[in-house]
């Protein structure tokens, strides 16, 4: 769990998201329905998924996200991943595909986390991606209404 405001970055059982809203101290804003495949190329794991928010189909995403795996260095594979990603983003450029390719890279320091990369980091990733679903899920309700 990601706890964006106090920038922190927790663990906890899935009843915890019950207790905190029964407490009144958080409160769902986006529910969705992720589900996708992990591949493995060579050194690299990718994981490509399909992220649909659950009250709307108008608004769907596709994820990938990338693991190189003999450096777990976030600072050592920063470069080696950008190349992969212009790769990757050239290749389907030439493809005639809706939307466009948004490289999402959240600010670990800023949660406190180590450049040595961890579940944390994935976390941090994550609700970077759902956050940006959730404001453009408002901006198009503000737009219909």
């Amino acid at each position: 769990m990601a706890i964006s405001r106090q920038l922190l970055v927790v663990e906890a059982e899935s009843s915890m998201q019950m207790i905190m809203e029964n407490l009144q101290s958080y409160r769902m804003k986006l529910a969705v329905n992720c589900e996708g495949l992990q591949y493995r190329l060579g050194d690299f794991r990718l994981r490509v998924g399909k992220v649909v928010p659950i009250n709307s189909e108008n608004l769907r995403r596709t994820v990938m996200e990338m693991e190189y795996l003999p450096i777990s260095s976030w600072e050592t594979s920063h470069l080696i991943m950008s190349e992969f990603f212009e790769i990757w983003k050239e290749t389907l450029g030439k493809r005639s595909l809706p939307g466009h390719f948004v490289h999402v890279e959240p600010k670990f320091s800023e949660f406190g986390l180590s450049d040595q990369y961890t579940s944390q980091h994935t976390v941090v990733q994550y609700a970077s991606i759902l956050a940006q679903m959730a404001a453009a899920s408002q901006s198009s309700q503000a737009t219909r209404n």
